[in-house]
């Protein structure tokens, strides 16, 4: 009798727990929500395609947009795509939704919202709802959030004001004028899609609030204010009533939800103005933190802050990622944020206390007027950086003694050395670059062995500030121009090389109307400056145009400046030397797989190359890139987001290169990995349109023969 009681026991133990393995299996065999779940590890359970075939992998279709820039090369695809039941849903190059067959890439509908493409950028995917046979597709485009039905393409016409929300709401009146959107897809808690937002990064800002809509009906459900106001924790670490002009602190790289906690987790970015903060002296919370909310409510329970003070765009580029580790000989479950600095945070899931220490380490104070640098910034001991943290003479390019005294030269006279060293007026190196680091395409993680896998930048920028401030008979224009254009086209006007333009021949393709409304609507990449005044737009289009029109208030010296921001800056400018490589030694991007676990970094590659370096026989030195990785139990990790526009795979346990296929354009994005009847696909949008490679519209799916 004992014995047959044991043997059902066993029997019994042993289906839980094959049932319990099912279930952690199924729960990352889909891709149905950006970043693949709900936790954002970007992690695939499927392993049809593996270490030992996918060398035999080939592309299973390919579906074209159609509305790419070909000519100006100005759009972008950086979409991750979602599957479910067998259909593909995501966003063309002029940000219109779409759905096509998983299996073939055959279009089933096209969705256009008939507003225009103004200042929109790009759009990093869309947000799946289901309940019963109530499917919707919610996504946002300029300053809406649509709902749209799953099966046919539709607006949802009892969603919001004829199927739309504004994305201003709960923002206050202030943001009535200012430009909001969101470059990247909600995320769903019930019957709520939580949003974040992109906002300028300039002097006049709207806030970035979080917040959340019934998916029903579109109403207004909760507000999270990430610049506290009077009464809420961290009021005191601003100015008094900062909320009321200050702007930023937004969640616009996204964000994960633990269900069972009832948890949403965000990470948001700096206030504005990027790089000057006298008028918002202070910690300035909640910027540059992780924020666990209550997603029901939007109630705070805890946040930690990775940048005190934020001088140098250091915005949380990626989402929080939902991860369990082994800590101390026991699991526990934990958030992993990545960096810019090139630092992975990682905190107690419940607590937002740091698993493994986080010094308070002292930096230099600032020596612009009005600017007070917070004295020290948090740096993690574990795990180590996975980008080099300081740019020093030794790591001067020398792949020619011509290239390597040109960048002597501009090393002279800038500030550099260490990580977080102030803006200043002579220059400063900004190592890991502004674009990271870790970038917006995040990183992924292996369940099964603890291992994160990023994919970063190492190149060298230079920031440079400005005063703004006009002597006496100056000409408006230029302190405009200062304030609000020269951080993209920089401060001679011509523009970075890769996305923002030049603008020395502006009136080749304006006069001065053409331009004000140019600058008043936006277009692309470019927002819409509705803050600006008639006359302001009017003294900028005169300076950009080179028109010798000073009015006679300006001749005398009287205008109006925002009386707070004493400085801006040259704009985003890379230090790279006249042959287009950067000013440093290689690496200049890589590919690290991170042991969470131990807090070691197990392996690192470079992450892509140089034709004409190859063909010299110049090792991989690793490209700039954007984009992230996608992770398969098939012992894989796909990665496309490299200059040299190639797609590979890597094995994840080496970092070896085991496959690799030249995309029709760059694939600055993160893959999707899903199943369709039985058969593996992996696929990647291949857009283009970043770092002075030709922009495409093609999603490109690939399976075995």
């Amino acid at each position: 009798m004992k014995y047959i009681l044991s043997l059902t026991l066993l029997v019994f133990l042993a289906s839980c727990s094959t049932k319990k393995e099912e279930t952690a299996t199924s729960a990352y065999a889909s891709w149905r929500i950006k970043g693949g779940t709900a936790d954002g590890i970007q992690y695939s359970s499927l392993q049809t395609i593996n270490k030992e075939n996918v060398s035999n992998l080939r592309v299973a279709w390919t579906y074209r947009t159609g509305d790419a820039d070909t000519v100006n090369n100005r759009t972008q695809l950086q979409c991750n795509p979602i599957i479910v039941d067998g259909v593909l849903y995501a966003t063309s190059a002029q940000l219109k939704a779409f759905a096509v067959d998983a299996a073939t890439g055959k279009e089933l509908w096209r969705f256009d919202p008939g507003e225009p493409n103004a200042g929109l950028g790009v759009n990093r995917g869309v947000t799946y709802w289901a309940e019963g046979e109530d499917k919707r597709i919610l996504y946002s485009f300029g300053e809406n959030l649509y709902a749209i039905d799953a099966k046919t393409g539709k607006k949802i016409e009892t969603f919001g004001t004829s199927g739309k929300v504004s994305l201003k709401e709960g923002l206050g009146e202030r943001a009535a004028t200012l430009m909001v959107l969101s470059n990247t897809p909600g995320v769903i808690y019930k019957n709520l899609i939580i949003m974040g937002s992109r906002v300028h990064e300039g002097p006049i800002a709207a806030p970035g609030y979080l917040r959340a809509f019934d998916v029903k009906t579109g109403k207004l459900a909760w507000v999270f204010h990430t610049i506290p106001q009077p009464g809420e924790a961290g009021y005191e670490t601003w100015p008094k009533d900062a909320y009321k002009t200050i702007g930023g602190v937004n969640a616009w790289c996204g964000m994960t939800v633990d269900h069972q906690r009832g948890l949403v987790y965000a990470a948001t970015g700096s206030p504005s103005f990027d790089f000057y903060g006298g008028n918002r002296k202070g910690q300035n919370l909640y910027a540059n933190c992780v924020l666990a909310l209550n997603a029901e409510t939007g109630e705070r329970k805890w946040h930690y802050q990775v940048i005190h003070h934020d001088m140098w765009d250091r915005d949380l580029p990626a989402p929080p990622m939902l991860v369990t580790v082994t800590h101390d000989g026991q699991k526990k479950d934990a958030v992993a944020q990545l960096t810019k600095s090139g630092f992975v945070y990682v905190l107690d899931r419940d607590s937002g206390e740091p698993l493994f220490p986080v010094v308070e380490t002292p930096f230099p104070p600032s020596d612009l007027e009005g600017e007070e640098a917070w004295p020290t910034q948090p740096i993690p001991t574990k795990p180590a950086p996975f980008a080099r943290q300081a740019f020093t003479e030794d790591m001067i390019n020398k792949m020619t003694p011509e290239i390597e005294n040109w960048v002597k030269g501009k090393f002279k006279g800038l500030r550099t050395g260490k990580n977080f060293i102030p803006p200043s007026k002579e220059g400063t190196i900004i190592f890991p670059g502004f674009d990271g680091g870790a970038e917006w395409g995040g990183g992924s993680f292996d369940p099964e062995t603890g291992l994160l896998y990023v994919n970063a930048n190492e190149m060298p920028w230079i920031l440079q500030m400005v005063d703004v401030r006009m002597k006496e008979n100056a000409w408006i224009g230029i302190s405009l121009y200062r304030t609000h254009c020269a951080t993209c086209h920089g401060i001679e006007r011509a523009g970075d090389g890769h996305v923002f333009p030049s603008l020395l021949k502006a009136n080749e393709k304006f006069n001065k109307e053409s331009l004000k409304q140019f600058i008043l609507k936006g277009k692309g990449v470019m927002p819409a400056f509705t803050h600006l005044t008639e006359k302001e737009r009017d003294a900028i289009a005169r300076y950009v145009l080179n028109l010798e029109e000073r009015t006679e208030d300006e001749k005398k010296g009287i205008f109006e400046r925002h009386p707070d921001i004493l400085y801006s800056n040259t704009g985003y400018n890379r230090f790279i030397t006249p042959e287009g490589y950067p000013a440093v030694q290689p690496p200049w991007g890589t590919l690290s797989a991170i042991d969470l676990n131990a807090g070691e970094m197990k392996w690192q590659v470079p992450l892509g190359e140089f034709k004409e370096l190859k063909e010299k026989g110049v090792p991989p030195t690793g490209t700039e890139n954007y984009g992230g990785t996608a992770t398969t139990a098939g012992g894989l990790v796909f990665v496309g987001a490299s200059r040299d526009e190639m797609f590979r795979a890597f094995d994840k346990a080496t970092g070896k290169i085991l496959w690799e296929y030249k995309l029709p354009s760059g694939g600055y994005a993160t893959p999707s990995v899903y199943e369709v009847d039985g058969k593996q696909y992996v696929v990647i949008a291949c857009g283009g349109g970043k770092m002075g490679t030709k922009s495409g519209d093609s999603f490109v799916a690939f399976a075995l023969p």
